[in-house]
């Protein structure tokens, strides 16, 4: 059924979709219509945009963004994008941008900024991604600059100390971080780093006796002469434009950073124009102050070098110019960075060394003076480093009497030397036989139970005590009072005897020997050097040692000479009546089966 308006229906009445015939001219007139809707919006639009070509050029801009550049959007057809927005200065950016363009990325989005043409600085956000179905792509262009500036002042806060205004220590090792980044592959600058790392001597007891205001308004006022003196640095430099970073890293501890430092003169220079800065008196509120500082002094190559490594060295040098008397810079020295490390790994081991038994005792003959004959032995600690070798003592018990482990390893030398001496007195048994000495550090007598330890190990080995002896330093036993003077008691009485080790060379107080249970003084082995040249005897040490040994010999002890070398000092020793002597003369240390062999021998060891 056909009806005047062209429609056929159906015999229901309903019309015929089947039928129905649409003109090619309403497609393309919503067409139109929707292409104008888009442009009208996009020439509307508050945000910036312009429509690019594979090239990066602009096709068209809308007015905003003619606004925001300060320019015709007609004058921006054609224009190169990168241009106007800046992609071009990152190569990172440049390289996503491009893939952009040709279709490979999905969308770009940086920050940048913008000069207007007015003079002043915009930041914007810059975003570019494609357009389907197009070889084109869409940039638009957003005003950032009052978040940025707020982000920038947010920054500034967290980044810089509110005392001094100077960079913090979160935004020094920023810029240290990038400085060794930049150095290390930009090839115009010198490719080196420079550090000056320092505190202030004495600023505690500043603060505690002026209170924490002065001490703040000191800060600054450090912070001022620190921030004159490198610019006056960076003046003189190679690279005046370059400044050097001044920064408060906490407490009073300030860093000075030199980007393509020079070399060490150059750091140098800088730490005496600080030195001499701070040593001017400040006044402050009516307090007329007067400090100093200690600077630890780095200067190196960039490559290689990381901040933290950077940090330590510097550390340590701050550390030697406290050591080595304040008020002054000290250079980092390789050598000595390295002796403090081996000190370090070797404090660190010595505990768990013991537990290891890296240690071994050689032992070295004592040899009366008047038949020649081996008396006893002393046991020397010798430690098998696995990394650092065979170590004689004076490498590690000072060490161990620093950090506590000496009253493990006395302990374990004192019990495995009188098992030894008792086997050598079993093996022996027709002989005289052979003490044994051990030498004791005070540790073991304050943190530890001397008495109980000796009376235990001599229970263990069944060493009789007459054949032990205990060698204690003579600053060690003279000023003994209390426990220690107690514990040398409770040994003598037990039967161990008690020697004064290195004698003549501490504070001497003779009146202490009469009341002190000692049986042995042992002479240091500076008295015997004097005895060295039977053409050249030195006199005064010959009288010395005669009044050493008439003195002891009148309060009823021996003396043992130490260093003997040569039978021209044995000799001499013997007339002035030194009972027994220790040295290269006789025998250097040795192991256990080699005095085992000495006494198989039965042959005199000073013949």
């Amino acid at each position: 059924m056909t009806e005047r308006d062209g429609t056929t229906k159906e015999s229901g009445g309903r019309p015929c979709a089947r039928t129905v015939h649409c003109t090619d001219t309403a497609p393309r007139e919503r067409t139109a219509a929707s292409l104008g809707d888009y442009r009208t919006a996009f020439h509307s639009a508050h945000l910036a945009m312009a429509v690019l070509d594979r090239d990066g050029l602009v096709l068209t801009a809308n007015p905003a963004l003619g606004e925001l550049l300060g320019a015709d959007p007609d004058d921006l057809a054609d224009a190169t994008a990168a241009d106007l927005t800046d992609l071009g200065a990152d190569p990172r950016v440049w390289s996503a941008y491009r893939e952009v363009l040709c279709g490979r990325g999905e969308r770009l989005r940086c920050t940048r900024r913008l000069t207007h043409p007015d003079g002043r600085s915009i930041w914007v956000e810059v975003t570019v991604e494609p357009l389907a179905g197009a070889e084109r792509a869409l940039l638009s262009v957003v005003d950032i600059s009052d978040r940025h500036d707020l982000l920038a002042r947010l920054r500034h806060l967290q980044m810089h100390d509110p005392v001094t205004r100077l960079p913090n220590r979160a935004l020094f090792f920023e810029r240290l971080s990038a400085a060794l980044e930049a150095a290390a592959f930009e090839s115009a600058g010198t490719g080196r780093i420079g550090l000056c790392y320092l505190d202030l001597d004495g600023f505690k007891a500043v603060n505690d006796t002026l209170g924490h205001r002065v001490g703040d308004r000191l800060l600054s006022a450090v912070a001022q002469r620190l921030t004159r003196c490198a610019d006056a640095a960076a003046e003189r430099g190679t690279n005046p434009g370059r400044s050097r970073l001044v920064a408060r890293l906490g407490g009073d501890e300030f860093a000075l950073l030199v980007e393509d430092s020079t070399g060490t003169d150059q750091l140098a220079e800088l730490a005496q124009c600080v030195l001499d800065a701070l040593q001017r008196p400040f006044d402050l509120a009516g307090q007329r102050l007067s400090v100093s500082a200690s600077i630890g002094v780095v200067e190196r190559a960039a490559a290689g070098t990381t901040a933290t490594g950077l940090m330590q060295a510097a550390d340590t040098t701050l550390f030697w110019a406290k050591e080595d008397g304040k008020a002054r810079w000290t250079l980092f020295d390789p050598e000595r960075n390295a002796h403090r490390m081996t000190r370090q790994a070797l404090s660190s081991t010595l505990r768990p060394a013991v537990d290891r038994g890296e240690f071994t005792l050689e032992y070295q003959p004592l040899v009366g003076l008047g038949d020649g004959r081996a008396q006893g032995v002393e046991a020397l600690v010798r430690w098998r480093h696995p990394q650092f070798g065979t170590l004689s003592p004076n490498r590690f018990i000072a060490l161990a009497e620093e950090n506590g482990a000496i009253v493990e390893l006395g302990r374990w030398v004192l019990a495995r030397a009188c098992h030894q001496a008792r086997a050598w007195q079993l093996a022996h048994p027709g002989g005289q036989p052979l003490f044994v000495s051990v030498n004791v550090a005070v540790r073991q007598v304050w943190d530890s139970d001397l008495v109980a330890d000796v009376a235990g190990i001599l229970a263990e080995s069944g060493l009789p005590a007459r054949l032990l002896q205990l060698e204690l330093t003579e600053s060690a036993v003279m000023g003994s009072a209390g426990r220690p003077l107690q514990a040398l008691q409770a040994l003598s009485d037990m039967g161990v005897r008690i020697a004064i080790d290195d004698f003549g060379t501490g504070y001497s107080n003779l009146a202490y020997l009469s009341r002190l249970p000692v049986s042995v003084l042992k002479l240091d082995g500076s008295f015997v050097q004097g005895f060295r040249s039977p053409e050249h005897p030195n006199p005064a040490d010959e009288m010395i040692v005669e009044a050493l040994v008439a003195l002891a010999h009148r309060l009823g002890l021996t003396v043992t000479a130490e260093c003997v070398e040569s039978a021209e000092q044995a000799e001499r020793l013997r007339r002035i009546g030194c009972d027994t002597g220790q040295g290269w003369l006789y025998s250097r240390p040795v192991a256990p089966d080699r005095v085992a062999e000495l006494l198989d021998a039965g042959r005199r060891t000073g013949g």
